[in-house]
């Protein structure tokens, strides 16, 4: 072969090769919704975190460290671990972020180089993320904390602490890093609809999230000169386009080459391609971990490879985390549970079946209800006065965190059951949603129960009530609003006779609820524009104006007022169960094996079924039908009347 045919020969490789050879690789490890889930799922009890292999554990932070320095050790290039929001609030260990930074902490020793803020990172009010913050920052603990579209109140004070957290870099709204000659931009996000369901972030809002993209892309590539631009957002994944707000980020931000996503709890084993731009989520929990390796070159960045990894009993995890983490338990047993006499992994239940929650009713949800109406009426009830018993609980899927497992013994520990209903804070300050009473009209109870007809089916499991004390008959297709063709009232003896859901019934119910449940219901006439109006009322029929006054005291007998909370109204109520194999342990009561009824949907387009029972909507849009109706006649009969005139008149 000649020189000159061999040059015409390779140099077509040659040059498809030059880009290839300039490319240099990046690689992102990646989890969102960590939400303090340290010791993964299932019962706590089970978990070997070091053994690698032998139980049925999901997660576990011991086994998430060990990967991310497994991912190192296995790469030349630079490794990036990030987390997309909501590292915080789920699990025991929350109870002492204020003090510790326990999340915070533990992900600067894993080796994460950026986090940003969800949604749940506010439970806490700005008071208590800016305490979060400045713990973790004196111990030097602290990972960069990203959030580009934070607005602090200039009218209020409630969040200067928050605002002072941010002025001092301990929040900051984007990260430069150098790596290997590579300029990485990071800027993170909290999403629409994060913001929406962030009610204890007041005074601080959230800027549009396309509208802050489009300005740190343009900061990042323009001046820092970023190479490589990564979003952490807190937004989240919609099977609708329409909703799926990180894909929309990427349609209407072009410059951003990775978003690491979070929010919806989304399992997306491969990523999702907008463009040029590489979506990816890792679920939820720590449960799996992605692992996402990009190139970077002359013309932009290219996907190579993701591994969806998942965390579980095949990983032994990395001790010196667990050491700290069994630190962090015995802190907890001293400074949390030792006053109420209980221990992290104290037994509290056996149970021969899982409990597991549905976006219907379920055994679980059952149990969560039955267990506040049953904890409130110990403190309130008093047989002198029968209208002061709790006739009526709710505790909505959004704030049930975790089932219930049997796991290999089916016994569950107190750490299991606060897992469970862990979200919130007290009008005290303290953890945990406290558990309020208050009364309602019959109407209103059946716009409570419009919620989970109409407001679930439209936003999302989050929205679904889970009852005690009622059953409820629904027909989905009647009207939006009023889809309640019947409810039903348990009394003292345990039968259920009809409620009287009609406007004049003024007999007052009494309703026991959670605080986030209770605001809920007091905002829900609002962003319905009026059709399901409910005002919390005292016994004597005067509307509640600040809910903390209808807190249940825990302890009656004690000065001062102790908030009653979800978990511990629930360990309350298993240890009230029979001990049926005397063990020293009650046993879980089989009715929670399977839901008892408390929700019977009938689909019928049967007249009589459309409209027994039906409120004004439903008449109102029988009308419109028959208006409807009435002009499509029309609009056939007077043209065809008038052909027929005319053909007679010839």
């Amino acid at each position: 072969m000649t020189v000159r045919r061999l040059l015409r020969v390779a140099v077509p490789f040659l040059v498809l090769a030059l880009p290839l050879s300039a490319e240099r690789m990046l690689t992102l490890v990646h989890t969102n919704d960590l939400h303090s889930q340290l010791l993964g799922f299932s019962p706590n009890i089970d978990y070997d975190p070091l053994g690698g292999g032998g139980d049925e554990t999901v997660g576990g932070w011991a086994r998430l460290a060990a990967v991310i320095r497994r991912v190192r050790q296995g790469r030349s290039n630079p490794v990036l671990a990030l987390d997309a929001g909501d590292f915080l609030m789920g699990s025991l260990f929350h109870t002492i972020a204020r003090e510790e930074a326990v999340e915070l902490s533990l992900l600067k020793e894993m080796g994460y180089e950026a986090v940003t803020l969800g949604n749940h990172e506010f439970d806490l009010k700005p008071a208590g993320l800016a305490r979060i913050l400045e713990a973790a920052s004196s111990r030097d603990r602290l990972p960069v904390v990203v959030a580009s579209n934070l607005v602090f109140s200039r009218q209020q004070t409630e969040d200067d602490t928050l605002e002072a957290a941010f002025q001092r870099g301990l929040i900051r709204p984007f990260l430069v890093l150098d790596r290997g000659g590579l300029r990485v931009g990071l800027f993170g996000l909290v999403g629409r609809d994060a913001a929406e369901v962030a009610p204890f972030a007041a005074p601080v809002t959230f800027a549009d999230p396309i509208e802050t993209a489009r300005a740190m892309v343009k900061r990042l590539r323009e001046q820092e000169k970023a190479e490589v631009v990564i979003c952490l957002s807190h937004g989240g994944l919609n099977k609708s386009r329409k909703k799926s707000e990180d894909e929309l980020l990427a349609k209407e931000v072009p410059g951003i080459d990775v978003i690491l996503s979070g929010h919806t709890h989304t399992r997306l084993p491969r990523p999702l391609m907008v463009g040029t731009t590489i979506i990816v989520q890792s679920w939820e929990y720590g449960r799996v971990a992605g692992v996402l390796d990009i190139a970077i070159g002359d013309k932009g960045v290219r996907l190579v490879s993701y591994d969806y990894v998942a965390i579980d009993d095949t990983i032994a995890g990395q001790g010196e985390i667990q050491a700290k983490i069994e630190a962090y338990e015995r802190v907890i047993d001293e400074r949390v549970l030792k006053d109420r006499g209980l221990r992290f992994f104290q037994p509290v239940v056996e149970t021969s079946f899982s409990l597991t929650l549905a976006d219907e009713e379920c055994g679980l949800g059952n149990l969560l209800a039955d267990s506040v109406r049953w904890a409130a009426n110990r403190r309130v009830y008093d047989p002198q006065d029968p209208g002061s018993r709790v006739r009526v609980a709710i505790q909505s899927n959004g704030l049930i965190r975790s089932d219930i497992q049997k796991g290999r013994t089916g016994v569950v520990t107190v750490c299991d059951l606060f897992r469970t209903v862990p979200l919130g804070i007290g009008s005290d300050g303290s953890m945990a949603y406290p558990i309020l009473s208050f009364y309602l009209y019959g109407a209103e109870i059946k716009k409570v129960m419009e919620v989970p007809t109409t407001i679930f089916p439209l936003k999302g499991s989050d929205y679904f009530l889970q009852l005690s004390g009622l059953k409820v008959r629904t027909n989905p297709r009647r009207m939006l609003f009023d889809r309640v063709t019947e409810i039903l009232i348990e009394d003292e003896q345990g039968n259920y006779a009809p409620l009287d859901t009609s406007p004049n019934n003024k007999t007052l119910y009494r309703v026991a609820a959670n605080l986030y449940n209770a605001a809920f219901i007091k905002i829900v006439g609002r962003f319905t524009r009026g059709l399901l109006a409910m005002v919390p009322k005292d016994g004597e029929g005067n509307p509640i104006e600040d809910l903390a006054a209808a807190r249940v005291d825990a302890e009656p007998e004690t000065p001062g007022l102790q908030e009653l909370k979800d978990w511990t109204a629930l360990i309350e109520y298993l240890r009230s169960f029979p001990d049926s194999n005397r063990d020293g342990i009650p046993n879980m009561a089989p009715r929670y094996q399977n839901p008892d009824g408390r929700y019977v949907a009938v689909a019928s387009l049967n007249p009589y079924r459309l409209l027994k029972g039906a409120g004004v909507l439903s008449w109102i849009g029988l009308a419109a039908i028959l208006l409807l109706a009435s002009v499509g006649v029309l609009a056939v009969y007077l043209p065809l009347h008038w052909v027929l005139k005319r053909r007679k008149k010839r």
